[in-house]
């Protein structure tokens, strides 16, 4: 993990609703992953999509851990 790639988002858990503040990790890629809500610790599923040709987040898309993203 590259710290000069770690993109900071405000996001709402779709648990609780609660908003807060995730740090992406763009370094890797277009990816998928997890992370614990820190108000209901629900686990959050997430897909970071990254652009190849500009190394940009191209989308942030998080949901339950039953849906299918």
């Amino acid at each position: 993990m590259h710290e000069e790639r770690l993109d900071s988002h405000s996001v709402h858990c779709p648990y609780c609703s609660m908003p807060f503040d995730m740090l992406v990790d763009i370094s890797q890629g277009s990816h998928q992953t997890w992370e614990d809500c820190p108000y209901c610790c629900a686990p959050i599923q997430l897909r970071i999509e990254v652009s190849p040709m500009t190394g940009e987040l191209d989308a942030l898309v998080l949901g339950r851990d039953d849906e299918v993203l």
